[in-house]
This record gives structure tokens, sequence and C-alpha cells, in this order.
């Protein structure tokens, strides 16, 4: 006597099991994340956490002292900004391998294969969705992106 359901159970089971894991393993990877941007006159280098808060901010030259206070305060918000979005874009990254997991599970509970399924669009994990609203708080999220990547100054 067969018992598919108690198999198709069991590896549904087992499969959750590793992706909790997995889950587990990546939120430890992200709580240790840290992101660092510099100014372009490499002046001041800051450096965030994974929830965006300030680890660092460190003033490379003294040009800081001679600036006017808004155009310190610029320079500032410019810097923790870009490190924000770069953190941002490592959370994200760190996200989507867990795309597709919801399709699989669900799967694994069915028996369903995605392609057959009318609903296959709105079922499972949509990562895009899920990430939508982190996506849309990230500083410039509504003007086009341009990477201004700098090269590091070993001085």
């Amino acid at each position: 006597m067969s018992y598919a359901f108690e198999d198709q159970l069991n590896q549904a089971l087992a499969d959750l099991a590793e992706q909790q894991a997995k889950l587990a393993e990546s939120t430890r990877k992200m709580q240790a994340m840290t992101a660092e941007a510099t100014s372009k006159d490499r002046m001041v280098t800051a450096k965030v956490g994974p929830q965006g808060e300030l680890l660092a901010l460190n003033f490379h030259t003294t040009a800081y002292q001679s600036m006017a206070p808004a155009e310190l305060s610029a320079l500032l918000k410019d810097v923790l900004n870009e490190a924000k979005a770069r953190m941002g874009e490592r959370i994200t990254a760190e996200m989507r391998s867990f795309e597709g997991v919801g399709q699989s599970l669900r799967m694994n509970f069915t028996g369903e294969r995605g392609d057959e399924d009318p609903f296959a669009a709105t079922a499972g994990l949509d990562l895009e969705t899920l990430l939508a609203p982190l996506t849309a708080m990230r500083p410039g999220a509504g003007r086009a992106v341009k990477s201004v990547r700098q090269e590091e100054f070993n001085g």
C-alpha cells in the first residue's frame, strides 16, 4: 500500500525545515551587515548598520571646518543617504535568495505545477510585491538609478 500523501507531506516538511534553517542563517548574516559610502571629495565616510542606523562617521580631512553649515549639512545628508541605499541593496539581494520558496512549498503540499495553475501569478511568494515598500523607501527610488561607485583611495 502506498502512502503518497504522507510522503508528499514529509517532503514538504523537510523542505520547510530546510528553508527555515536558510532563513535563520540569512537573518544572522543580515544582522551583521554594514555598508559604507564616502563623499566625492573623500572628506567623510559614513558607515551604517542593517536598519540604516549610523555606526560611524569618519572625517578624513579638516576641510569641513571651513565649510558653511548648509554645505556641510548637504554633504553629510548625501553620504548618509548613499550608505543607506547601499545597505538596502545588500538586504534586497540577500532576500532575493528566497524568491520562489512559496511556490515550491505550495507545489509540495498540493502537487500542482505552477504553469498549470490558473492562479499561478498570485500563488506563492511574490518577492517583488513583498519588497516594494522597502524599495520605495530607498533614497532616490523615484529617479532613474545611475551608478556612481567610487574607487578605493589608497593615498
